[in-house]
């Protein structure tokens, strides 16, 4: 018998631009042919989720509502803001990208997984209970726990996709924004066992120490005076001529095609007013700063700056080389692509004041874990 509705996390925008986040009761029903329902028990809050979550909301508009157990928060969204969410307005949208949990109920087909903790790949994970395709769903390692496996798809895949991608292009080395994130920091792994050169770009000298101490050979402070030179200096030593930026706004993205092309300039055999023929590729995969993208065409005419997104990627990369990629993070479920939590949180509790401003601020280094089992 399945357990009564439970409890899901939906993000709703009105008309007249209100933002409601709530926990609505889901009854998932029982599963059918190939499905499974599973009791979700961790899922991450990854920058994506907030995307979704809060969209283009403004956060300091905040107020809250509902009760202890089913709490709310309300936002406005700017007039100028909600041309860009026409399609979604009066929606309730589940939010959560990817999760894990034990399966409660199988159907025909999928009694193999029957009582086994599995990660979870689908969308609408910050619930309760989840039916899902069997498709969808890794078994995981015994040893492993759901929290070991919550965030086994979105960051692993993210990273193994941007070594991916250098390779398929034809560069030998990477550059990489806010790296002493949890996702900088499987990237860090991932490019010494593959012996990748990664030049890393932080904003503090907390987290230089931080990916100095995990092995990283390039990490650069972008706060620090001289980062400019430096950052010339460690391009032309790895000869990195691809980046992916998390960061979005600012003028970042533009300096590093500037010392890219100082870097080949360091080799050229004569001047060319066009720049140097060296190929230089920005991807731009976030937006923890929102404000416009700044460049100041120092570069000469051979660069690309464009976005990234993991599922273009993998329908790119094609079936043969996800399952290859998937194998590898299980594999170094526990290692490479191990993820830390700086908190594991409720339902509600992620719905208070408090709770939400912590993980809102997007801090690098900082992620939150939601773990729907946890009452009130």
């Amino acid at each position: 018998m399945m357990p009564n509705p439970g409890l899901e996390l939906r993000s709703t925008i009105s008309a007249d631009g209100r933002l409601t986040l709530s926990l609505e009761p889901v009854d998932v029903g029982d599963p059918g042919a190939g499905e499974v329902v599973v009791r979700i028990e961790a899922a991450p809050i990854n920058p994506s989720d907030l995307g979704l979550l809060i969209g283009p909301a403004d956060v300091s508009t905040m107020e809250t509502g509902g009760t202890a157990d089913r709490p709310e928060l309300r936002f406005t969204v700017p007039a100028d803001r909600l041309g860009s969410v026409q399609a979604r307005l009066g929606e309730s949208m589940a939010v959560g990208n990817e999760g894990a949990g034990t399966v409660i109920a199988a159907g025909d087909g999928a009694q193999g997984l029957m009582g086994k903790r599995v990660a979870v790949l689908g969308g609408a994970m910050y619930t309760q209970f989840r039916k899902l395709k069997v498709r969808d769903c890794v078994a995981l390692p015994d040893d492993a726990t759901s929290a070991d496996g919550a965030a086994m798809f979105v960051n692993p895949l993210t990273a193994l996709g941007f070594t991916e991608t250098m390779k398929a292009e034809g560069h030998k080395a990477i550059v990489h924004t806010a790296a002493a994130s949890n996702l900088g920091q499987m990237l860090n792994r991932i490019c010494i066992a593959d012996g990748i050169p990664l030049v890393n770009i932080v904003r503090s000298p907390a987290q230089v120490a931080l990916l100095e101490g995990q092995g990283a050979k390039y990490v650069l402070d972008s706060s620090a005076d001289g980062f400019g030179d430096k950052l010339v200096d460690a391009i032309a030593e790895t000869k990195a001529s691809i980046g992916f930026d998390a960061i979005g706004g600012g003028d970042l993205v533009g300096r590093i095609l500037d010392a890219m092309e100082k870097a080949a300039n360091r080799q050229a055999g004569e001047y060319s007013r066009y720049g140097s023929n060296t190929f230089k590729q920005m991807y731009l995969y976030g937006m923890l700063d929102v404000s416009p993208t700044v460049i100041r065409r120092t570069f000469g005419f051979a660069w690309s700056i464009g976005g990234w997104l993991l599922t273009p990627f993998l329908q790119k990369a094609g079936a043969e080389t996800g399952a290859k990629l998937r194998q590898r993070i299980l594999d170094e479920l526990k290692t490479t692509f191990a993820s830390n939590y700086t908190a594991t949180i409720g339902l509600a509790e992620a719905l208070t004041p408090e709770t939400f401003l912590a993980y809102e601020r997007k801090t690098t280094g900082e992620k939150y874990l939601i773990d729907p089992t946890i009452a009130g």
